[in-house]
């Protein structure tokens, strides 16, 4: 199955491409941003052009920022899901150049995700978007983490990130968090991905999205196709995206539990329900009514 379809994100697309104002903060590595395919997005770097560039565009890093802002912002017309076209990606590297065998999931230390948390949210992002593992977390470098975690929860800014590609049953500090929407990924009949972590945190409030074979942008200008939970979370900050463009005066609070509510089923399992995208949709209409009513 197409795994827009999957989320039930098609209807959604169709009502809204999202909003300029409607800021997705992306915490990855360089975009290519002259790719054909992202010509006309509203791209904007948080940090010096050099380390925004892809130097090196064989690298995993390039491949990687370049490859989920195509899902998020690509050109409707390419091959990439192009979610919220119309939303603003501010696009804030968090690791330079790699190796292009490196994997699949890019990774960085618990402070340079920290610092990167609080400059996306000072330059005005109102989702951002965490498809990154951690590099040997200390006690002290936790404690950082969670104060950039507290300090979205307390500026109402929703943070999706990657269950990670172990296959193993465990969290992150990132995961644990209580604000977090964590994700793991299904295959395209919507069953998790044998290399998908799971965990009691993801079943009670995360969600599943498509992470199984999607096709996105590359640097290199053909398309490029990769599996892992990396790609899955793109799906769900879409999705918050369009819902935040349909539904502007929306509490951060509310958006989240509409999404997560979207997922069908009882919460006890570690396996998070999937997106579901209308739902979620009717759920925030539903509330307006009320307020309106």
């Amino acid at each position: 199955m197409n795994p827009l379809q999957l989320v039930r994100l098609p209807s959604l697309m169709r009502l809204t491409s999202g909003r300029a104002d409607m800021i997705v903060g992306l915490i990855d590595g360089p975009v290519a941003q002259a790719h054909p395919d992202l010509t006309g997005a509203k791209l904007r770097g948080l940090a010096a052009e050099s380390a925004s560039a892809c130097l090196q565009t064989d690298s995993m890093a390039c491949r990687h920022g370049t490859f989920v802002a195509g899902i998020l912002c690509g050109r409707k017309q390419s091959t990439a899901p192009s979610i919220c076209p119309d939303c603003t990606l501010l696009v804030r590297p968090i690791f330079g150049a790699a190796p292009p065998d490196m994997g699949e999931m890019v990774s960085a230390t618990p402070e340079e995700l920290a610092a990167a948390i609080f400059e996306c949210i000072a330059a005005g992002a109102r989702v951002l978007n965490l498809s990154v593992a951690l590099i040997s977390p200390s006690g002290k470098s936790e404690r950082m983490l969670e104060e950039a975690l507290n300090h979205a929860l307390s500026q109402g800014v929703l943070i999706v990130a990657a269950a990670g590609n172990q296959g193993t049953i465990g969290s992150s500090v990132i995961t644990r968090h209580p604000w977090v929407i964590p994700v793991a990924a299904c295959d395209q009949q919507g069953r998790p991905l044998g290399g998908s972590n799971l965990a009691p945190s993801l079943g009670r409030r995360g969600l599943s999205a498509p992470g199984d074979r999607i096709t996105s942008l590359d640097p290199a200008g053909t398309p490029l196709t990769l599996s892992g939970t990396s790609f899955a979370v793109p799906f769900v900050t879409g999705a918050i995206a369009l819902l935040w463009s349909a539904f502007p005066d929306a509490l951060a609070a509310a958006v989240k539990l509409a999404v997560i509510r979207s997922g069908a089923g009882t919460r006890t399992s570690i396996v998070p329900p999937l997106l579901d995208a209308a739902a979620a949709y009717q759920v925030l209409a539903a509330d307006q009514w009320r307020m309106t009513a």
